[in-house]
């Protein structure tokens, strides 16, 4: 049970505080002189930053912002992913080939550097960041439920439907789609984690998120400057960002053994 209440506890309280941002009483942005690069102690716990800033409250407000990427990341992803691999795999013939080469050209690239290539090209901002991490991200998703249509395609309850008279919509929506959901869900368990990280690294090359909004990835990049004066800079979003992220991929694992139904074997 500590494998799972562990890292749900951290995800919990990661998107409860994204959620109940907006009415928290937050001074992410006030600059006080007197406070710089302080670090943290009894009456605040986590320190300012090199302009002043509360960190707690930063950290609380960079949380928002990976929560609201990663959530958006993954949903459309799924959809667009989701859509595009059935539609494939259904119908087969030309419209697949040319479904599997654009895969093919998609993946071609790394990932995080065509994020970042895009990133780059369409300009800073948090709804360009979202834009480039979908482009990149719906090919895992599309290519997972395209295989998983062509295992399902032609087993006997798919061919009675087509028997009758169904529509490619309704086969595809009423009895195809919720036969891969749960691989789908398993995926977007480990996608969050992945758009997390993706963001986080936009964030710290400057294509995030900018100034003066907080990122854990650019408050992580503003520390490295006085990593020697003032560690808890890095130190304290580095750590916030590594337990978010371990606790998505251990949610992500716990899911797929939970999901995973397998028949039991036989005595002998």
């Amino acid at each position: 049970m500590m494998r799972l209440w562990v890292p749900l506890g951290i995800i919990s309280m990661w998107g409860i505080i994204a959620l109940v941002n907006p009415v928290l009483p937050l001074t992410p942005n006030a600059i006080d002189l007197t406070q710089i690069l302080i670090g943290p102690d009894q009456n605040h716990w986590l320190g300012f930053d090199e302009l002043g800033r509360p960190i707690a409250d930063r950290l609380i407000t960079g949380a928002k912002t990976s929560f609201l990427v990663s959530l958006s990341v993954v949903a459309l992803g799924v959809l667009i992913g989701g859509i595009l691999g059935i539609s494939s795999g259904y119908f087969s013939g030309w419209v697949d080939q040319v479904f599997v080469r654009i895969v093919d050209i998609m993946l071609a690239f790394p990932g995080l550097l065509l994020a970042i290539a895009l990133a780059g090209a369409l300009g800073p901002g948090i709804e360009n960041v979202v834009l480039a991490l979908v482009i990149v991200g719906w090919v895992g998703y599309a290519r997972l439920a395209r295989g998983q249509v062509l295992a399902l395609k032609h087993a006997d309850h798919i061919v009675a439907a087509q028997a009758i008279g169904a529509t490619p919509w309704r086969i595809m929506s009423r009895h195809l789609l919720p036969l891969i959901t749960a691989p789908l869900i398993i995926e977007a368990s480990f996608g969050i984690a992945g758009a997390i990280i993706a963001e986080a690294g936009l964030s710290f090359l400057g294509l995030g998120v900018q100034p003066p909004q907080a990122s854990w990835g650019s408050m992580i990049r503003d520390g490295t400057r006085y990593m020697l004066v003032a560690p808890h800079l890095v130190i304290i979003p580095g750590l916030t960002l590594m337990a978010v992220v371990l606790a998505a991929n251990l949610l992500g694992d716990w899911l797929r053994d939970w999901l995973d139904v397998k028949e039991p074997k036989k005595a002998k």
